[in-house]
């Protein structure tokens, strides 16, 4: 059978790499690679447990032996595949435009990444435009962390350029519509202005003339209150459409610019003259910006301006991530979070500390398009693209987690030769000599499932058995299916950090010492990044 021996491949594989073999695992794999198998599902499962079952009673001999030689991987590289051109006849000029209230996360990458791809693509030019027009939600901070996001992911854009250093441009394209009569000062109670524009009826001030306009804006430096508004079709069927402020009264202090100045753009009056005065072509964004594009577009019709092509994609839902920066910043206030940097998160500090490449994330995004569907971020998709790239260079190590201490009764010293790869044997191995009367550790899952006198083996080392709860030394070759068990002698405590926020206590061997801030694979557990006396979880 086809699918038998697809499995039977997939935990051959498996057990060559890991030690051992798991049935999910297994059946997840080639699902994956046989689409037309996922109906069977259910059948699979059960087949797969016993293949799974047969494989782990072989030898690492046996393994090695039968297991199909692994396919050469190869990264994808940051390419632009499945983008088609932008229409253009001429430079292109993109934008990405954050506001600075934190670091990147996830999800702000899509945009980085769709940004650059077309950067690429046309050999055009990208602005990091930093949107800091609302005093009240700047973190100073954060226009270091975004341009270290963004050259993190290999975008670096050609030109930064921060709104709350723009204001006088916003002033002046302000005037310009107050003496074109597209624009008017309003000094209406906010909820009657609201209330009146629900109703499509225009405030009193609304037909007053430019001039008097003008006059009210220039008062506002020095004093008062208002907001200025551009004018739009009062009887749109769409609320979000009629009248919309463009700039208004903001007395906080700015972290950047202190309290030089007091009348502040809002997003949408921000945009659209900065997409025009950078010279923006094409205005990539999700289908939620819709209404803020319509806005946009009345201040383009009122300047005579020419419009850039704005590209709409669908939304993008990312489960089981805290993304809302406001949530972030109360749960490192509370002491839930160690910093934007916590493994729980999904910032792209969090991730990038974690051991997730910059290049699995671009990649990722860029497969996704610009399609106007939603998507749903696949973790499983998004590991298997990261699993490629680092996997080629993981070192593989032996990771003890909640250890039990058994004495070792051997007649003689035992030596271990484990590889740091079991594909590259120029990474050399792992050696360690191990004295009569050694205290070993083993996880104490697998002591659970020992009995007086059962025959194990201590992986890469020698047979064992358990007597008197003590291992007595039983030989060195190895026994068809004897469980195979990872330990450790001389090692360090090393606590494993797991996204959900999870730890577990554990020995790693003496190798990971040298092997700081670097993703290794601890076997039958994952890929982690070592950090100091702690494991970070990055994926199976």
């Amino acid at each position: 059978m086809e699918a038998e021996e697809a499995l039977r491949a997939a935990a051959l594989q498996e057990a060559a790499r890991h030690g051992s073999a798991q049935p999910k695992s297994v059946l997840g794999k080639v699902l994956g690679a046989h689409a037309g198998l996922r109906s069977q599902a259910r059948e699979l499962g059960t087949i797969a447990a016993r293949i799974v079952t047969e494989v782990n009673a072989l030898s690492p001999a046996e393994v090695a032996a039968q297991a199909p030689a692994p396919k050469p991987r190869k990264a994808t590289g940051s390419g632009h595949s499945g983008l088609s051109p932008l229409d253009s006849d001429g430079p292109v000029v993109l934008r990405f435009a954050p506001g600075p209230s934190g670091p990147l996360h996830l999800g702000h990458s899509r945009a980085v990444a769709l940004n650059h791809a077309f950067r690429g693509i046309h050999n055009g030019k990208l602005i990091l435009r930093l949107e800091d027009t609302n005093p009240m939600v700047v973190d100073p901070a954060a226009y270091d962390l975004i341009t270290l996001d963004m050259e993190w992911l290999g975008a670096k854009p050609d030109e930064i350029v921060v709104q709350s250093d723009r204001l006088e441009i916003y002033y002046d394209d302000a005037r310009e519509l107050l003496s074109r009569d597209a624009a008017y000062v309003c000094h209406c109670d906010a909820e009657k202005w609201r209330e009146l524009k629900r109703h499509s009826t225009a405030c009193p001030c609304r037909d007053d003339k430019s001039a008097s306009h003008l006059a009210a804006f220039e008062a506002l430096f020095s004093g008062g209150d208002g907001i200025v508004v551009v004018k739009t079709d009062l009887e749109s069927n769409n609320p979000a459409l009629r009248d919309f402020v463009a700039l208004r009264v903001v007395e906080t202090p700015h972290p950047r610019q202190g309290d030089a100045w007091r009348l502040w753009p809002t997003y949408n009056f921000a945009v659209a003259v900065d997409d025009y005065r950078l010279g923006v072509t094409h205005v990539l964004r999700g289908k939620d910006h819709l209404n803020n594009t319509l806005c946009q577009q009345w201040v383009y019709r009122h300047l005579d301006w020419e419009e850039p092509q704005f590209i709409h994609y669908g939304l993008v839902s990312i489960p089981d991530a805290l993304l809302k920066t406001t949530a972030i910043c109360e749960g490192i206030a509370s002491g839930d979070y160690i910093g934007w940097d916590d493994p729980q998160l999904a910032t792209l500090v969090a991730l990038r500390r974690r051991g997730y490449q910059p290049q699995a994330i671009m990649d990722y995004w860029v497969t996704a398009g610009v399609k106007e569907s939603d998507i749903t971020l696949s973790w499983q998709n998004l590991e298997a693209a990261n699993r490629v790239l680092v996997e080629p260079e993981a070192k593989r190590l032996f990771w003890v987690p909640e250890p039990v201490e058994l004495i070792l009764d051997a007649s003689q010293p035992l030596e271990k030769h484990a590889p740091f790869h079991p594909d590259r044997a120029e990474m050399g191995e792992r050696r360690e000599t191990v004295k009569p009367g050694a205290t070993i550790v083993l996880p104490a899952a697998d002591v659970a499932q020992l009995t007086e006198g059962d025959l194990l083996r201590l992986k890469n080392l020698c047979n064992c058995r358990l007597r008197d709860g003590r291992l007595k030394h039983a030989g060195d070759d190895p026994v068809k299916g004897v469980p195979i068990v990872q330990w450790c002698a001389a090692g360090a405590p090393l606590q494993l950090l797991r996204p959900n926020g999870s730890q577990t206590d554990g020995i790693v061997e003496p190798a990971a010492a040298e092997m700081e801030g670097e993703v290794v694979q601890f076997e039958r557990v994952g890929f982690v990044r070592l950090e100091r006396s702690q494991a970070l979880f990055l994926h199976r």
